[in-house]
């Protein structure tokens, strides 16, 4: 059954659909739908290049019907090394890690993280979404995991629970093995690390483990994902926007 009606009918190519909600690249989708694993409604789709409005009829791969999002939201687990960008001449970055299908998506950063630093990086293609997930404003809850060069004591939390380096009050737990979690609502430019060097505790290694309500769970090093219809709605929700 085809979705709610739309006033405007936008018209694009079968196999660019399924490109931008990523099934792979045009060549890999041109594939699946020769294979005869495309449907539109009833019948089978035989024409990659055929024009359909993703939003007025219902698509499904492999049966499974696809869920048309006109915004892309990808969580991204970035290794050292990577930048937080999407184009540098010298250095790789967060992009290139990303499969080709979604790499063309025009995606970009909703909160970046130093270079030597490693965990959860959000991309998307709702600029609005990225504005206030970054924007102080908005204190979106941003989790680390924290190793530093001393212990962190009763004292360092205290400190933290009071504001440190002009930054607002962040929570700082103290954990085994000579880590620390600390969850913090500004996300400014090298926030954490200049938080702990206030408090004399210089920071070996740093993992976001959480942005908001999306968490890094279960994604390995190096890899992507798209977030799925209950975390986006979360994720909107958390910054008062209707999902777009």
């Amino acid at each position: 059954m085809a979705p709610a009606l739309y006033t405007e009918v936008v018209n694009i190519r079968l196999d660019r659909v399924l490109a931008s909600q990523g099934y792979g690249s045009r060549k890999r989708v041109k594939r699946l739908v020769k294979a005869g694993r495309v449907r539109i409604g009833d019948r089978l789709a035989v024409d990659p290049a055929e024009k359909i409005d993703p939003r007025r009829v219902a698509i499904y791969v492999d049966d499974v019907l696809l869920t048309y999002r006109r915004h892309l939201h990808v969580a991204v687990h970035k290794p050292p090394g990577i930048l937080s960008a999407t184009a540098d001449a010298n250095d790789p970055v967060v992009l290139d890690l990303l499969p080709e299908a979604l790499y063309r998506r025009e995606l970009g950063l909703a909160g970046r993280l130093d270079k030597d630093a490693e965990g959860l990086v959000l991309l998307t293609t709702d600029g609005q979404l990225a504005h206030r997930l970054t924007h102080p404003r908005w204190k979106v809850e941003k989790e680390y995991l924290v190793w530093t060069e001393a212990p962190i004591g009763d004292a360092d939390m205290a400190a933290f629970a009071e504001g440190v380096a002009g930054f607002l009050p962040a929570k700082l737990v103290a954990l085994e093995d000579g880590r620390a979690r600390v969850i913090v609502r500004e996300g400014k430019y090298h926030q954490v690390k200049r938080m702990f060097a206030a408090i004399g505790k210089p920071v070996r290694r740093l993992v976001r483990v959480r942005i908001g309500p999306i968490r890094l769970d279960g994604l390995k090093v190096g890899e992507s994902r798209m977030l799925d219809d209950a975390e986006v709605a979360r994720l909107y929700r958390s910054v008062s926007l209707e999902v777009g």
